[in-house]
């Protein structure tokens, strides 16, 4: 049994709770949330509850990994205060919110001999996995051009009253807060890209948020093919897509959905689509289910640090950033 310290309770720490709760293999034995006027729920009521990591490390629960679901501009120390202290840890997304940030917390990995998972999840949805599939068996053929959409409301129901949305310093970007899955989606399926040329504005959220709320970025696939990302947070009301559209030698697919979880489009050359498990809205179980494994040294991490780190890596290329 993987015992397991949460820190945050937001939206995203609640999910967490409730997944450690749910799987076999973990165990949830403390929460700890800085902000002293949150308060636990109530299926979370008899858990151990801390306003400080200090108090947390200094209580003498036990505990192997602490799971940490914080503004992402804290990532990067809460990770090294909890690897100092000789815990392993799985980050939410972002890992940090820059490279250089998750550098240092791999190299804390080695000093302290602990590991690093980051949340990847939507490398689990199984329209994810089947495109994974068959761009490993090159059914595709070569890479032509790929379009990444993501069209999403976040209006001012969103960011009032939520201290650290929109604040440059903890949230560091619309790239980082709310595309930096489809970057993931990018790197996991096609690798690297270069000759990044990008353009922002921001168009409805001035006296909201500190950064862009819409970007247009082009690219080249290193591994051939263009490409090019769409996004804005503008969308009137509430979500419109995520979509990933590929035209490439042998056929055009496309995925799309919500959360870019739904093969719409799949006309390849001598290939019927098989029929696809259904997916659903988060996939943290597996993401836990994953670290459970690996660090019963039974399998690689799907969700590694060095994946993290590429990620951040190229969000700070998109944004024109020296890294």
């Amino acid at each position: 049994m993987l015992p397991i310290a949460l820190l945050g309770y937001g939206h995203i720490g609640k999910r967490h709770a409730a997944v450690i709760r749910s799987i076999a293999g973990a165990s949830l034995v403390a929460i700890c949330d800085e902000n002293a006027s949150v308060k636990p729920e109530e299926e979370d009521k008899d858990i151990p509850w801390f306003t400080s990591i200090e108090a947390l490390l200094q209580s003498g629960i036990e505990f192997e990994l602490a799971s940490i679901a914080t503004p992402n501009g804290l990532h990067e120390a809460h990770a090294l205060q909890f690897l100092q202290a000789g815990k392993h840890v799985l980050i939410e997304k972002p890992m940090a919110l820059n490279s250089a940030g998750c550098n240092r917390i791999i190299q804390a990995t080695a000093h302290f001999n602990k590991q690093v998972f980051c949340v990847m999840q939507n490398r689990y949805a199984p329209a994810a996995q089947w495109l994974k599939g068959i761009l490993e068996q090159k059914l595709l053929g070569s890479i032509y051009l790929l379009q990444i959409n993501c069209f999403w409301n976040r209006d001012a129901r969103y960011y009032t009253g939520k201290g650290w949305h929109g604040n440059k310093e903890l949230d560091g970007g619309t790239l980082f807060t709310q595309c930096s899955h489809f970057v993931d989606s990018l790197y996991w399926l096609f690798g690297d890209i270069d000759n990044i040329q990008s353009t922002f504005g921001n168009f409805s959220h001035r006296r909201l948020i500190e950064f862009e709320d819409t970007g247009l970025i082009q690219f080249d696939l290193k591994a051939g093919g263009k490409g090019s990302f769409q996004y804005t947070t503008s969308v009137y009301d509430r979500n419109l897509e995520s979509s990933m559209t590929i035209i490439a030698e042998n056929g055009t697919v496309k995925i799309a959905g919500q959360y870019m979880d739904e093969v719409t489009v799949c006309h390849i050359r001598d290939y019927q689509l098989p029929e696809l498990e259904p997916s659903v809205v988060s996939h943290h179980t597996q993401v836990y289910e994953n670290l459970i494994i690996t660090l019963n040294g039974k399998q690689a991490s799907v969700t590694n640090a060095a994946d993290g780190m590429k990620v951040v890596e190229i969000i700070e290329r998109m944004y024109g950033r020296n890294v």
